[in-house]
């Protein structure tokens, strides 16, 4: 789907150049105007693949073809790192990392301990009778 064909599906003027959340927006608006399980089972077909054309349309301007490729672009990068590029990207990952692996190691190795020594507590309070239990 072409860009301009998109913004007009949208309902945005076809050499607009709308921000993120009015993409965002006007998506939101269409999708509930146009959801198949608000129409009558005769009705159903067409409000369906109007609503896939809505759907196709806002990837499309969301992608990037349409103005909003910086976002997509940025909100990626977030998702598959963890950290904003304007943070120093890969230089300060293993910062983050090595406090956090301590931090589980701590706790499993700590917590572990203490089951340990409150599963041989409670075995010698109360043995049991049954030879199939430990």
């Amino acid at each position: 789907m072409q860009g301009e064909e998109a913004r007009l599906l949208l309902g945005f003027p076809a050499n607009s150049r709308p921000t993120p959340s009015q993409i965002k927006a006007a998506y939101r608006k269409k999708v509930w105007e146009s959801h198949p399980d608000l129409f009558p089972l005769h009705q159903k077909s067409s409000a369906e693949s109007k609503f896939k054309m809505i759907a196709e349309a806002y990837t499309c301007l969301q992608s990037g073809s349409g103005g909003g490729g910086s976002f997509s672009a940025t909100y990626s990068h977030v998702v598959r790192t963890g950290v904003p590029k304007s943070h120093g990207g890969r230089k300060s990952r293993a910062l983050i990392q090595i406090p956090f692996l301590l931090i589980v190691l701590g706790t499993v190795g700590l917590g572990g301990l203490n089951a340990t020594r409150a599963y041989r507590k409670q075995k010698e309070a109360c043995p049991s009778h049954n030879p199939f239990l430990p």
